[in-house]
């Protein structure tokens, strides 16, 4: 089945962006407490965390890659992942110290890879893709309304997104400094 052509990887991104909102309604219903409205909210940044996976292979595989794309891509990961911590934050359901630390990290290299390429799109490395997964698992799990005796599953996954975020951002630094 051949899509019409005003659908394109770009148009997935930003409707991805566009989404978030409901994600977020989903998450703050009848005060954040009721099990039905945490798992419609999961299923809602379940599927546009998987939107992510899509519209770049649908971008590479199509020969559709743009500089606009490029940009939108890693705004979508991080207005996604950010949306979800600052909403759990904010219900007492997810420690502030982490939103703060991972929000600082990806803002900083962000703004970081923008200055050093004046305008230009570093590519994410393998490490940066993999931390926005774990990223996605660790706070998805964290709206998921788990027994307490799983909450040792919650911290494992945040765990390992935090040491990832913490490393990439050195990570590049790192290449950044090697390289000049």
């Amino acid at each position: 089945m051949k899509l019409p052509s005003f659908i394109t990887p770009n148009t997935l991104t930003v409707t991805r962006i566009a989404l978030i909102p409901f994600g977020v309604y989903a998450l703050f219903l009848d005060g954040g407490d009721n099990p039905n409205y945490q798992i419609a909210a999961w299923c809602i940044f379940f599927i546009l965390g998987l939107t992510d996976i899509v519209d770049g292979k649908w971008a590479r595989s199509s020969n559709r890659i743009t500089p606009l794309g490029a940009f939108l891509d890693p705004v979508a990961d991080k207005a996604l992942i950010g949306a979800a911590m600052i909403s759990l934050s904010l219900l007492d359901r997810f420690p502030w110290w982490i939103t703060i630390l991972i929000l600082t990290r990806e803002i900083g290299i962000t703004i970081f890879r923008l200055l050093v390429i004046k305008g230009g799109v570093i590519p994410a490395s393998k490490g940066g893709k993999i931390k926005t997964l774990m990223q996605n698992f660790g706070v998805g799990f964290f709206i998921l309304p788990f027994p307490t005796w799983l909450e040792w599953f919650r911290i494992g996954f945040i765990s390992i997104a935090i040491i990832l975020t913490v490393t990439t951002a050195y990570d590049y630094v790192r290449a950044w400094m090697r390289s000049r």
